[in-house]
């Protein structure tokens, strides 16, 4: 089967918000099949939205902010108000 190649590349943000939900991952000591079981989706899609892969719907971002037991206004603590 031939690997699909994304016509775009990833916007920044996607990228910024994967590295924040590995990093809360980590903070909490939790392993990401934890998470992925408690958000109750597969541990590779999360895989994907914490490299940056894949985007993701709103109520998976929900359901990920829940498992980590964070408001989603903590996922997106690196972004800069002007």
């Amino acid at each position: 089967m031939e690997k699909r190649i994304r016509k775009s590349e990833m916007s920044p943000e996607i990228v910024l918000l994967g590295k924040r939900i590995e990093e809360i991952i980590k903070e909490k000591g939790l392993k990401t099949r934890e998470v992925a079981h408690d958000a109750d989706m597969d541990v590779e899609n999360l895989r994907k939205y914490i490299k940056g892969k894949q985007e993701m719907k709103i109520t998976t971002m929900l359901k990920i902010a829940k498992s980590l037991n964070v408001s989603v206004e903590e996922l997106f603590n690196f972004v800069k108000t002007k």
